[in-house]
């Protein structure tokens, strides 16, 4: 059994055909029908393909920046381009500038609109703005003529509120570290006001370590010591009456100048800072001398050579009310009398 040879011709392929075919039957399909107004549209149709046909087309180049189309793609109308003009916008581009704006002067606007009236109307009754204000500051500020003038102001009672954690962390703080300024004073563990005075001597020589300056020092300790002030029902408030005490005596104003007042006799020379151990009893002497200069050194502390100052402090009782008013007395004339 043996097959014959055919010949087939080759056949066209379908891709290439479906267009050719298709635009005749849409050209059918597109040609109006005959009438009034179908020689006016087949004219300017005649027109616009002599238009089209006369121009010639440009070379699509890559230096151009376009390419020419394949065989067998489909026709796509020329687009005339002009140097001036930008390239049409993307379907993406259209999409983004087509949507709703978010507009944001929800409250700049009204706000706008009403400071622009209010200016209208300050603008039209000038005299009613400048007035009124000036009649009103003057009505409301006769009210200052009725506060007490001669009430100290208390900044915990009139400023802190009722009830308020600070006060409460405040007397969890003095049930624990308790302090008695009648007996047994401690500025460390006070956890409220303390009325006290300061005085600061400063000596024009280059020490003050010197027994004639501290008997200077000590006759200014004296004087204050001996201030009183005016009770109400006109009776004397002595210094020692009012004074912080520890164990019976009222507090030293200076550690190293009551050492000295107990020993005028006392070495000078043989101090050391911060911590001088007198008698047994370490003193710290950091937060009361001052312009210090240092020797050799001796354990943990030095020598203290020079002094150029001292500070005095003066603490008075603040724990009982009485005290508290009594102190204050005291402390406005320790003052006036200073100046």
């Amino acid at each position: 059994m043996s097959l014959r040879p055919c010949k087939v011709a080759p056949e066209a392929w379908p891709e290439a055909e479906a267009p050719a075919e298709r635009e005749p039957r849409s050209e059918a399909r597109r040609e109006p029908t005959s009438g009034p107004g179908s020689e006016l549209l087949r004219a300017s149709k005649h027109e616009s393909e002599q238009f089209f046909s006369g121009r010639q087309e440009p070379e699509m180049t890559w230096a151009s920046g376009q390419l020419p189309e394949p065989a067998g793609a489909p026709h796509s109308h020329p687009v005339s381009v002009r140097g001036d003009s930008s390239l049409p916008a993307s379907p993406s581009e259209n999409q983004v500038s087509e949507r709703p704006r978010c507009h944001t002067d929800c409250l700049e606007a009204p706000l706008s609109c009403l400071f622009r009236r209010l200016g209208c109307e300050v603008g039209a009754h000038p005299w009613i703005f400048l007035l009124v204000p000036m009649v009103l500051t003057a009505t409301l500020g006769t009210g200052l003529i009725y506060l007490p003038k001669d009430v100290e102001e208390n900044l915990e009672e009139q400023y802190t509120p009722i009830g308020s954690p600070a006060k409460a962390k405040r007397r969890f703080v003095q049930e624990r570290f308790t302090a008695n300024d009648s007996y047994r004073f401690s500025i460390s563990r006070k956890s409220t006001e303390v009325n006290f005075a300061c005085i600061r001597a400063v000596s024009n020589t280059t020490s003050l370590l010197e027994p004639a300056i501290l008997s200077e020092v000590s006759k200014v300790d004296d004087v204050i010591q001996d201030l009183y002030a005016m009770g109400e029902n006109g009776t004397q408030i002595h210094y020692n009456q009012v004074c912080a005490k520890h164990q019976g005596l009222c507090v030293s104003s200076n550690p190293l100048l009551y050492a000295w007042q107990m020993n005028r006799h006392l070495d000078l020379r043989n101090v050391t800072f911060p911590i001088y151990n007198h008698t047994g009893q370490p003193i710290y002497l950091a937060g009361t001398i001052g312009g210090t200069f240092l020797g050799e050194r001796m354990g943990m502390n030095q020598l203290l050579l020079e002094a150029k100052a001292v500070r005095l402090l003066y603490y008075l009782k603040t724990e009982d009310e009485e005290d508290n008013e009594h102190s204050g007395l005291l402390y406005i004339n320790f003052y006036t009398t200073g100046t």
